[in-house]
């Protein structure tokens, strides 16, 4: 029987903890549509989710500039700092990816984009495209009825607050 010891994860590997500060990106389209991507932790690969488009501040990034550097990292659309409007919501949230513990500091963005837009993965870091299986937009009802893990939780009432937001 293996031996656990205080540190330790599965098989020896130590854990990493990683504290970091995220802009996370809600593009959504005309029909008012989110864009998601679906990826898994390469830890088990057999559980795919879909999430937000974003990741962590580079050295004097501010919020805004992050989310406009990872959406066109993340799937190749170029909209300027000015166009994101947010916060929307934030939140302290605690998981597991690959070898690291990480506990995450995310703000939310949104911003209007042409749902004509070729999503790319093109500029992804290569880890980021050995764990995204794909994308795809959303409506806030099919955020509600999918039986799809999606991350946040909360995101179909985000979705909407963001939407009604922009309709004053």
């Amino acid at each position: 029987m293996p031996v656990r010891t205080a540190g330790l994860c599965c098989g020896g590997v130590t854990r990493i903890p990683l504290r970091r500060f995220t802009a996370r990106v809600l593009p959504i389209n005309e029909e008012n549509r989110v864009l998601l991507l679906n990826g898994f932790d390469p830890a088990v690969p057999d559980r795919p989710f879909w999430f937000t488009i974003g990741g962590g501040l580079e050295d004097g990034e501010t919020l805004q500039e992050a989310a406009a550097r990872e959406l066109y990292e993340e799937v190749g659309i170029r909209v300027g700092v000015d166009a994101f409007t947010g916060p929307h919501a934030s939140r302290l949230t605690s998981f597991n990816w690959a070898e690291y513990d990480i506990t995450q500091d995310e703000s939310y963005f949104a911003v209007r984009v042409d749902g004509a837009d070729a999503v790319s993965f093109d500029h992804m870091e290569q880890v980021e495209k050995d764990t995204t299986l794909a994308h795809r937009w959303w409506s806030a009802d099919e955020l509600d009825a999918t039986s799809e893990t999606v991350h946040p939780e909360n995101l179909a009432d985000l979705l909407r607050k963001v939407v009604g937001a922009q309709r004053r």
